[in-house]
């Protein structure tokens, strides 16, 4: 036998056999998968119709570990659609406010913007909205046109965006400025939504901040440049 030790190790030291096979790293992940699966239970790798379809099939064992299996199972389905209960940002008119926004469900976040088309900047928001209500379908996004919530809300307010939960307004921003300005990028109004708590942003910082620390160093520099020409004015 080739793979017999002492003896046949001096004749491969010497290349009269050949080097002994060690066992290929495949295989041995193969056999461990095997293992693992065989000690799964069937009905672990089934679906909730699967397990409908197959239930004569087990033992009364088997059927008492199943029932708690397909509860946990529909459990986790009613949680996760629960938690992708909305998805886009939806059209509400005025008198569907208070069902939809101010008595929405319980825990439940709601961001509404009112808008006016011909609003350039209401146009923007609404699509940074609609992209930001598919990411986070869990929290729920509406649009009203302002005059069938508002008479007579001046344009200057628009863009306007409110943050509820639970009937209270947590958040909000009224006009062009606190909305994020012209250029509005699709972060910058994620990261305020998600200061107020509206949504659990995977921002690390603000997308904004590099710019206001620009402005800031510049309107710093631009001050220190004036008090110096100031004094030597004085000094002249």
């Amino acid at each position: 036998d080739p793979n017999e030790d002492t003896e046949n190790e001096i004749l491969r030291d010497f290349g009269i056999l050949p080097p002994k096979e060690e066992p290929e790293d495949e295989i041995e992940e193969m056999v461990l998968r095997l293992q693992k699966e065989a000690m799964v239970k069937p009905y672990e790798r089934m679906n909730l119709a699967q397990l409908k379809e197959a239930e004569d099939e087990f033992d009364d064992e088997d059927m008492r570990a199943i029932e708690i299996y397909r509860e946990k199972r529909l459990q986790e389905w009613k949680a996760l659609k629960k938690k992708q209960k909305f998805g886009e940002l939806r059209e509400i008119s005025g008198n569907q406010y208070v069902k939809e926004v101010t008595n929405a469900e319980e825990d439940v976040w709601v961001i509404v913007h009112l808008y006016r088309s011909s609003i350039t900047m209401c146009l923007l928001v609404n699509q940074h909205l609609s992209l930001l209500a598919r990411k986070f379908p869990e929290t729920k996004f509406v649009k009203a046109i302002v005059n069938s919530c508002i008479q007579h809300y001046h344009d200057n307010c628009l863009p306007t965006i409110f943050v509820y939960k639970n009937g209270q307004i947590e958040g909000k921003f009224i006009g062009v400025i606190e909305c994020g300005g012209i250029n509005l990028k699709l972060e910058e109004l994620e990261w305020k939504l998600a200061e107020v708590g509206a949504i659990q942003t995977d921002l690390e910082e603000n997308p904004k901040k590099g710019i206001v620390d620009v402005m800031v160093s510049s309107i710093r520099n631009t001050s220190i440049y004036n008090d110096s020409n100031n004094s030597n004015s004085n000094n002249d």
